[in-house]
Formats: structure tokens, C-alpha cells, sequence
């Protein structure tokens, strides 16, 4: 499969998020699709997508089979092909889901991000079908990142838009970074109290 913008992740992310949280409203129409992926909550990057930019994006989708639309009533409805296409259960489906809606993160993270979607037993749950996702035949759907500095788990991210760029983030701050600060604090401690206790003399006060 090609690889897909960030809109047509947010897209199809939002697709399936709201066949499972708003089902009475599902197949979705233009307007609620757009404002489902310029939610300001559980979205990540936040986005400000136009309904033109949307409806070129559900054009090409459709043309791929990712997206259905319905025919009937006064405006046309749209559903996700998701599990179908990428023949992955709806588990897998539902990780890729708030892969694709919130960016990186971490097996407990996705288990706690997922509930709504599919409620995971624990967290070796989440963790196995990452690596199934990661193992499949016809190709890789998820990849483990590098461990940040600092972090304690290692983030995952969905292969959909290609190999994902890992944001730089600002180097922790070394051991002898902190005690140069200190030293430096203390000084400047020191030549205060000093030039305290010289103006105290001077005004015959005690400091």
C-alpha cells in the first residue's frame, strides 16, 4: 500500500474512533468527519483541516478502498474499510487507530488510549500484538523507536506515512552541568552576603 499523509491517518483514524464512541452517528458525514479531525482532545498533532482539504483526501482514500461511501439520504456518509484492507484483526486496528490520531507512544500508554476502542487484558496484551504488527509477512505496520534519553520505555509508531521521523528533544542536563550550576549559585551567594554585611557595617545596623 502507499504510503498516506498525516490528513489521511487522521482521517481514518477518526473514521474507526467514532464507529466505536459515536456508533448512532456512524457512517459519518462531511461536517462531523472534519470536526472529529480538528479535535483540540486525544489528537496529536492538533489540526485545523478545511472541508475541501478533507473531501480530496476521502477521494483518494476511496479510490484505495479505505473508505466507503454511502449513497441515500440528503448528504453522503462515509466509513472506514480499515481491517479489511490491511487484513488485521480489530485489535491490531484499534492500536493503529491511536497511533495514527495521537502520535508515539509507549505498550501502557496505547492499553489506557485504546479503552474505548478495545478493552486489552494487560499490558504483554498490547505488547503482542505490536509485535505481530511489526512481524506481519506482507510487511511491517508498526515500528519500535530508539528509547529516549531519560524515558523508561521505548514509544512505537504506525508505518502508514513511512519510516517516522523521532522528534529531538532537548538534552537532559549532565551531572557536571548541575554541579557547575551550584557552584556558580553558590558564588553568587557568597558576593551577595558580602556586599550585605559591608552596607550593614556602613549603616551601623546589624545583617
Amino acid at each position: 500500500m502507499r504510503t498516506l499523509s498525516l490528513l489521511e491517518t487522521r482521517v481514518l483514524g477518526t473514521l474507526y474512533e467514532k464507529q466505536h464512541t459515536v456508533p448512532d452517528s456512524y457512517p459519518l458525514t462531511l461536517n462531523a468527519l472534519v470536526a472529529g479531525c480538528n479535535q483540540k482532545t486525544s489528537r496529536s498533532p492538533v489540526m485545523e483541516a478545511t472541508e475541501t482539504e478533507v473531501q480530496a483526501v476521502l477521494d483518494t482514500l476511496k479510490s484505495a478502498n479505505l473508505v466507503i461511501e454511502t449513497s441515500g439520504g440528503r448528504v453522503a456518509r462515509y466509513s472506514h474499510n480499515v481491517e479489511r484492507v490491511l487484513q488485521v484483526p480489530s485489535q491490531s486496528a484499534a492500536i493503529l487507530t491511536v497511533l495514527m490520531l495521537r502520535g508515539p507512544q509507549t505498550p501502557g500508554e496505547l492499553r489506557i488510549n485504546c479503552e474505548r476502542l478495545h478493552s486489552f487484558a494487560d499490558i504483554s496484551a498490547v505488547q503482542g500484538f505490536l509485535d505481530e504488527l511489526a512481524a506481519r509477512p506482507p510487511g511491517a505496520l508498526v515500528a519500535q523507536l530508539p528509547r529516549l534519553p531519560g524515558a523508561r520505555e521505548s514509544r512505537w509508531a504506525h508505518l502508514l506515512s513511512g519510516t517516522p521521523v523521532q522528534e529531538v528533544t532537548e538534552r537532559p542536563a549532565q551531572v557536571g552541568d548541575v554541579d557547575a550550576r551550584i557552584a556558580r549559585l553558590e558564588g553568587e551567594i557568597a558576593s551577595l552576603k558580602s556586599v550585605l554585611a559591608r552596607v550593614c557595617k556602613e549603616l551601623g545596623i546589624s545583617a
